[in-house]
């Protein structure tokens, strides 16, 4: 059975999943009832981090565009433009046993795509949530549902595997960002 956390929570992945290595990260979302006349098109990342919290290259970040990082440990599966129907709306794969040395950090964000052209923000988000699934078992270990604490946000930082020693842990953050995936981009040592 997954474990829930809260904004802030911090877990051990590896150490009681002994064996763990590839992980599927799965985040959804449901867009609200509005009159906006377009489309609503949330997309999922991925920034694989050094030790100083940037990414090294423009290879670290994982995207629709960028399907994965320079040797394929964090890897996304595909696009959904519109969010419609239950379960995982985008997904990434990791292995953990295969992510670069000095990488420390995987930050799985959601962005809205052209969210200021289209006046849209995460106030016209609900249930959004991340889940770290081991893809051996497929079973869920891990959810964080972010709740309804956005509103003009255009970028969410929904969590982050670490490195802790020799083992990796996730953090739920649930970090808002009004500038969107220019932020984010920015935050991360790429612009």
């Amino acid at each position: 059975m997954a474990i829930n956390l809260s904004k802030g929570q911090k877990i051990d992945l590896t150490k009681t999943n002994p064996g763990l290595s590839k992980v599927l990260v799965g985040l959804g979302w449901d867009t609200n009832k509005y009159d906006g006349g377009k489309d609503f098109d949330l997309d999922a990342s991925a920034f694989c981090l050094n030790e100083s919290g940037k990414a090294s290259s423009e290879k670290d970040f994982i995207f629709f565009n960028n399907s994965q990082n320079s040797n394929g440990s964090v890897l996304h599966t595909g696009d959904n433009r519109t969010g419609d129907g239950d379960g995982d709306d985008e997904q990434l794969k990791v292995d953990l046993s295969t992510i670069p040395g000095e990488v420390q950090k995987v930050s799985f964000c959601i962005t809205i795509h052209e969210a200021q052209e289209r006046s849209q923000n995460f106030g016209q988000v609900s249930n959004a949530y991340v889940r770290i699934v081991n893809e051996d078992t497929n079973e869920e270990i891990i959810r964080y549902d972010l709740g309804e604490d956005f509103s003009v946000e255009t970028a969410i930082v929904v969590g982050e595997l670490y490195r802790h020693g020799t083992e990796w842990k996730f953090s739920a953050v649930g970090s808002g960002y009004q500038n969107g995936l220019e932020g984010l981009v920015k935050d991360f040592g790429l612009a």
